[in-house]
């Protein structure tokens, strides 16, 4: 009792219970940035494993941001594809809206995703019009799926994809026209790709998203690709769809030796997209065919690869 009599003593004993209590709150927030990483780590290596790989070779501060990116990703492509009903979804879409609103002013909801993804954006400094757009592309096609063009289905994965790999740059420090260019056509032949393989898994859910031009093009029904046919005419729908998606990875191979070193980090998911091409090549443009729908095994060493001799 005597010592807390002391003044200079009491604003001690005050300022070690301050620090203690801000020791707490610190390992908290430590232990809920663990526990939020962790989850969407998870998340995108469940369900986005071949870019979660190119992810792993990011160095360990640009990797969390772009886990917490592709996680928000997945969440919101989640919606489009888990969501029969338009107005559900659009609940769903209204609450990303509304909670990316939240991380840039600051106030995050306790959602894994959300508490992950703005201590990206805190840390990186990531540009909200990409984010922004994940959603907005997502939402425009809750109502009706199907793509009227392949210039449609173009333009949805470079506001879908390409914007992932935006983000993926500005979490490397990396703000160039270059850069970004690269990242376009990447992502555009990402998105071409990324459609060529759900073509089996939504036909299975007698689902069509092939656009409509390509189907009158070809002369391929609907009920065709419900059925699984492997002719010619949809051999060469196929053919069209592989050949925009090499045309965007000749382009962006072209600008890349202008990029910095470092972007060549954010473009590895390339390598995935070259893999499925040359499988799909061998296997003469059936998309239908069951080896593309398993995993290279050796994916994985070649893009550890690349990364070491610099290149990809």
């Amino acid at each position: 009792m005597a010592i807390l009599c002391n003044p200079s003593t009491g604003r001690n004993v005050y300022k070690v219970c301050f620090f203690f209590a801000d020791a707490k709150k610190l390992s908290s927030n430590v232990q809920s940035s663990k526990n939020s990483y962790l989850y969407c780590q998870e998340l995108v290596r469940k369900h986005d494993y071949e870019n979660f790989i190119a992810t792993l070779l990011l160095p360990p501060g640009p990797r969390q941001s772009t886990i917490a990116v592709r996680a928000f990703n997945v969440s919101v492509a989640q919606v489009q594809d888990q969501v029969s009903q338009g107005l559900i979804g659009q609940m769903r879409m209204k609450f990303w809206s509304d909670t990316l609103e939240s991380i840039y002013q600051d106030t995050p909801p306790a959602q894994l995703v959300a508490l992950q993804l703005h201590e990206a954006v805190r840390q990186h400094k990531l540009s909200k019009r990409w984010l922004q757009r994940l959603i907005s592309s997502r939402e425009n096609h809750l109502s009706s799926k199907s793509f009227q063009s392949l210039s449609n289905l173009e333009d949805y994965a470079e506001y879908s994809a390409s914007s992932v790999l935006y983000l993926t740059l500005e979490s490397l420090n990396v703000r160039t026209i270059e850069s970004d260019h690269a990242a376009s056509h990447i992502g555009r032949a990402q998105g071409l790709v990324t459609f060529l393989r759900a073509i089996p898994y939504n036909s299975r859910r007698q689902q069509v998203y092939v656009p409509i031009d390509l189907l009158v093009q070809h002369k391929v029904s609907q009920n065709d690709i419900l059925k699984g046919t492997d002719g010619k005419r949809m051999k060469d729908l196929v053919f069209d769809v592989a050949s925009s998606a090499n045309a965007h990875i000749e382009k962006a191979r072209t600008i890349m030796p202008k990029m910095p070193s470092d972007a060549r980090l954010a473009l590895i998911p390339l390598l995935s997209v070259v893999s499925y091409l040359e499988q799909l090549r061998n296997a003469d443009f059936n998309v239908f065919d069951a080896r593309l729908s398993q995993r290279n095994p050796l994916l994985p060493w070649k893009m550890w690869w690349n990364k070491f001799r610099g290149k990809i």
